[in-house]
């Protein structure tokens, strides 16, 4: 075989592959830094990171696996012109109060769903029931930020009930629960800083002309 053919093989090979190892940079106990060995379309070395909060042998650069982390929660009133659940929570990476749906970590093995209740307890007094209509395609885990992290989050659906309570917000959750009605949703989208899953699923809302609509 030409000597040419072979180094042409070699570049092909080595422009296929992407990288050749990871580290993790960091030891903390709910987010970690991670650096890869990358190789861009050149063939050339270079140095990328993300952050992760699985363990290093769980980071889904290896699992390859869609495994949902966390949450959001899409919930509304049980009244005639059903309210959106809003938090305006304080975030400490921007130093600001910035409005989200509720949210949170999956414990364990916990589904969604159970995960959805838990955390709209903790943040909000208030109790979630899941709905469970709609395509499930809407459902289904999706990536929030793959240039800056592995992990992927899962929408759960329902109705709230119950009153509004602080007594379950960890010390370290600075959170106003906000029921919001439509024209509300309109000034926080117009007017304030808002989470990019927080905003798409308020517009949803907005659009709708029933809270579950968008999901058939």
């Amino acid at each position: 075989m030409p000597l040419r053919y072979i180094r042409s093989l070699r570049k092909v090979k080595n422009i296929m592959k992407k990288y050749y190892d990871i580290h993790k940079m960091t030891d903390n106990p709910f987010l970690n830094m991670y650096q890869i060995d990358a190789i861009d379309t050149k063939g050339n070395d270079f140095c990328y990171y993300f952050a992760s909060r699985n363990d290093e042998d769980k980071i889904k650069i290896r699992t390859r696996s869609i495994k949902p982390e966390g949450i959001v929660i899409y919930a509304v009133t049980k009244e005639e012109q059903p309210r959106l659940v809003l938090i305006r929570q304080y975030r400490y990476p921007i130093d600001e109060y910035l409005y989200e749906l509720p949210a949170g970590l999956i414990d364990g093995d916990e589904d969604p769903g159970t995960a959805a209740a838990r955390e709209m307890k903790e943040e909000t007094g208030l109790d979630f029931t899941e709905y469970t209509g709609g395509s499930e395609c809407y459902r289904r885990p999706y990536f929030l930020g793959p240039g800056l992290t592995d992990e992927t989050d899962s929408t759960v659906y329902g109705t709230v009930s119950g009153r509004i309570s602080d007594a379950l917000t960890e010390d370290t959750e600075e959170i106003q629960v906000i029921l919001a009605d439509k024209e509300k949703v309109r000034q926080v989208l117009a007017n304030e800083r808002v989470s990019m899953r927080g905003a798409y699923l308020m517009m949803h809302f907005l659009h709708s002309e029933t809270p579950f609509a968008f999901l058939e």
